[in-house]
């Protein structure tokens, strides 16, 4: 377990960087603050565990946001048109509630089956 006052500390550190994200948000073109607002929600509904993982996952989309507004970008230019499909290949190497989902349906899943074929 961690020590709980280093925790806390690192999560107020964490909460500090996310709203200096939020004002850099704030100050892109209105296309790209929408679009990272956007991504954010969505990626938020499936951050797991304290969410802090996430943090880094959105300070780097907006450091590629704030490169695409520098080069003249749209911001379709640089999600795609499809922006789910961006914003999972941004979670893949994240720990999300999905995994855990998926992690629970296979193990209760596999738990019963092999119960039931020990008795067979």
């Amino acid at each position: 377990m961690r020590n709980p006052i280093t925790y806390f500390k690192y999560i107020a550190q964490e909460k500090r960087r996310y709203k200096h994200m939020l004002a850099r948000a704030k100050a892109l073109p209105e296309e790209y603050a929408f679009m990272f607002d956007k991504i954010q929600q969505y990626m938020w509904i499936h951050a797991a565990g304290d969410g802090m993982g996430m943090i880094s996952i959105l300070s780097g989309l907006l450091d590629l946001f704030e490169a695409g507004v520098t080069e003249g970008k749209r911001v379709l230019e640089i999600t795609g048109a499809d922006v789910a499909t961006f914003c999972d290949e941004l979670l893949r190497n994240t720990k999300t509630w999905t995994a855990d989902w998926q992690k629970a349906l296979n193990r209760d899943v596999r738990r019963k089956l092999e119960r039931e074929s020990d008795f067979k």
